[in-house]
């Protein structure tokens, strides 16, 4: 950039080279394809409910295919509320116990009559980067972590979209100089959220004994683990109500 251009520095980022192909005005030949099937539904009902409906159907479907947000087209984006909507309301019978209320409100899951589980939840901490002495300073002090414990562990590592909705900032109060940078910041943020996972860990521990004591020799355990964790840079969360039935789920107790 010469001196005798006005206005701030601008920096363009280079195009991903993974990035897809885009046909038209759609994103992906998949999404044409998407916008052909329902230009083919409305051809099938145009016949006994006239054009209007048809005309209203391909409109309807060229909106849902090329219009996106958060990185899915809008019929992405609906069909994945309805099944939420329907995972909810299918697994709304055990929660209507106040047994299960009480467990889940208390952080605990009922496995069987007499066993209890609890989760705990942690992102863990990115290690790729680090000097080969605190990495094996960092394996030593999980290796201690695991032999410390009083019964069985059980993981579960998986990974989840990550949301750009608390990561971009509000939208400013008044127009002004930087509602521009702003705005572009904010479109930056959504960009790269689109394809990053964030990594979940669930970490799970069951009682080992029965009878009156098994319940606090659980929490014991639990509050030991977590507390290690911490030791190693690790917050771990203990898991309560729906985020605790959501973890039951995943492991098919609940």
């Amino acid at each position: 950039m010469s001196d005798a251009e006005e206005g701030p520095p601008v920096v363009t980022l280079p195009e991903r080279f993974d990035r897809r192909l885009r046909l038209g005005p759609f994103a992906s030949a998949r999404d044409a394809l998407r916008f052909v099937t329902y230009v083919a539904v409305g051809a099938v009902v145009a016949p006994f409910t006239g054009p209007y409906l048809w005309l209203g159907v391909v409109l309807a479907g060229f909106a849902a295919c090329v219009v996106r947000s958060e990185g899915e087209a809008l019929d992405e984006r609906a069909f994945a509320f309805v099944r939420w909507t329907f995972r909810i309301r299918s697994g709304a019978g055990p929660m209507t116990d106040p047994g299960l209320r009480s467990q889940l409100r208390k952080g605990l899951v009922p496995l069987g009559e007499e066993r209890q589980l609890a989760i705990l939840g942690t992102g863990g901490t990115p290690i790729s980067y680090l000097p080969p002495v605190e990495l094996a300073r960092r394996f030593d002090s999980f290796r201690s972590v695991l032999r410390s414990l009083d019964g069985a562990l059980a993981f579960w590592v998986f990974t989840v979209p990550m949301r750009s909705r608390s990561l971009v900032p509000p939208p400013p109060e008044e127009a002004g100089p930087d509602a521009a940078a702003r705005a572009a910041y904010s479109e930056l943020v959504r960009m790269i959220c689109r394809r990053r996972r964030v990594r979940r860990v669930y970490l799970a521990l069951g009682t080992e004994r029965v009878g009156p004591d098994a319940v606090p020799d659980l929490e014991r355990r639990a509050a030991a683990l977590a507390e290690r964790l911490d030791e190693l840079g690790i917050s771990a969360v203990r898991l309560r109500d729906g985020a605790l039935l959501e973890a039951a789920r995943r492991w098919g107790w609940a």
